[in-house]
């Protein structure tokens, strides 16, 4: 294909949302078979970006932007949908991230912590954007903490 009509990364090696601009994340072919319902799946090869931008209805994009948007998943996902597992290896959940607050001592997300580092995660082919949610969960624990 010619080279004129594929979309080349920012020059700092960057890929970047075509809807809203987000810096995307590369991701492979594990989260795009999950996740995608298999009617809009045929739209992105093996790699994908995800966008992330929960303010943005595109999740995956490719090279010619063709795209695929929350309504095209297969199931409502986080950060999508506040009721889904944030963590897709090991399902914990922002009511558990609520509950450790509650009981005063982070034990779920401790243990989560835990497993992400076994041969158990499978985060490159499960999570929506290929990515560990320990981030993200460490993330949320400290804004629902006002931290």
């Amino acid at each position: 294909m010619n080279k004129a009509f594929v979309r080349e990364p920012d020059s700092d090696a960057s890929v970047r949302c075509p809807r809203c601009g987000n810096l995307a994340t590369e991701i492979g072919r594990g989260p795009l078979d999950l996740h995608i319902l298999p009617e809009h799946r045929r739209r992105l090869g093996d790699s994908a970006w995800c966008c992330g931008n929960v303010r943005c209805d595109v999740v995956y994009f490719d090279v010619f932007d063709q795209s695929v948007c929350v309504e095209d998943l297969r199931t409502e996902v986080y950060p999508y949908c506040a009721t889904a597992p944030i963590c897709a290896c090991f399902g914990l959940t922002l009511d558990d991230i609520e509950q450790d607050i509650r009981e005063g001592q982070p034990v779920r997300i401790r243990e989560l912590l835990k497993q992400s580092q076994t041969a158990d995660a499978a985060c490159r082919a499960l999570a929506l954007n290929g990515e560990c949610c320990a981030k993200e969960v460490q993330r949320v624990y400290l804004k629902l903490r006002g931290l």
